[in-house]
């Protein structure tokens, strides 16, 4: 279950039933899923995968049922790289107190000697998924993916395929796109991540060298937490220079 975030004093959020604001849902989802918005809420909601009540004034209110289901729609989405319409039809199946097993988005798939797959659209591995694949996972057209890569949002790997993470990229680009910012207009987050990237290169380089096994392990270790530091210390820059801009 979500944990429910907690302020200072008379600034926490009870642990009861009582239905919360669509920001309160947005904190309690942050903790597992960074990249979520309200957007993406809005957009799960139009999708039919939540049903929050309503004021008598229009606002969202969502009770904890409603918060754990767009928990699981999002555990879905970046575990399995489902889309929306099975995992609407599974949740549906296990609210009617079906027996459902967790679907899948096809079947078992290896590695051919050739360096290519096995098995049909709409499998994907840990590692890396097919263009079908991250079509699907990302809810996204050809012509988006065709955009997306003539401006190296998104990539394919140099052995084919497409790292499982594009998933998340893909997802956020077209949530920036609803929002009307185009892929030209993201191509400086696309060079500044590369710069950062090479940043955090230069300093595990050292380690991914090193003969001892233990030490190249704890040089993805060290990759790991660089990469979430920088993440942090970036939306922690925009946060201040839009305060700055706004006030």
């Amino acid at each position: 279950m979500l944990r429910t975030p907690s302020g200072g004093a008379g600034n926490g959020i009870a642990a009861d039933d009582r239905p919360v604001s669509i920001g309160t849902v947005l904190l309690q989802l942050r903790e597992e899923f960074p990249e979520v918005t309200i957007s993406k809420i809005r957009f799960l909601e139009a999708e039919g995968l939540v049903e929050p009540q309503r004021t008598p004034s229009g606002y969202r209110k969502f009770s904890p049922a409603d918060v754990e289901r767009l928990a699981q729609v999002l555990r879905m989405q970046r575990d399995h790289y489902l889309p929306l319409k099975v995992i609407r039809e599974h949740l549906d199946a296990l609210a009617r107190g079906e027996q459902a097993a967790l679907p899948s988005p096809g079947g078992e798939r290896r590695d051919t000697a050739d360096g290519g797959w096995t098995g049909g659209p709409g499998q994907a591995t840990a590692a890396r998924i097919g263009r079908a694949e991250l079509l699907v996972a990302a809810e996204v057209t050809e012509s988006d993916l065709d955009s997306w890569e003539s401006y190296g949002l998104v990539a394919p790997m140099p052995e084919g395929g497409y790292d499982a993470e594009m998933v998340t990229v893909a997802r956020l680009v077209a949530d920036l796109g609803r929002f009307g910012l185009e892929p030209r207009h993201l191509r400086a987050m696309r060079a500044a991540a590369d710069r950062e990237a090479g940043l955090i290169e230069q300093v595990v380089a050292p380690l991914r060298r090193h003969r001892n096994p233990q030490t190249r392990a704890h040089a993805e270790a060290t990759t790991k937490e660089l990469a979430e530091l920088s993440v942090r210390l970036h939306s922690a820059l925009v946060q201040t220079a839009l305060r700055v801009r706004l006030h």
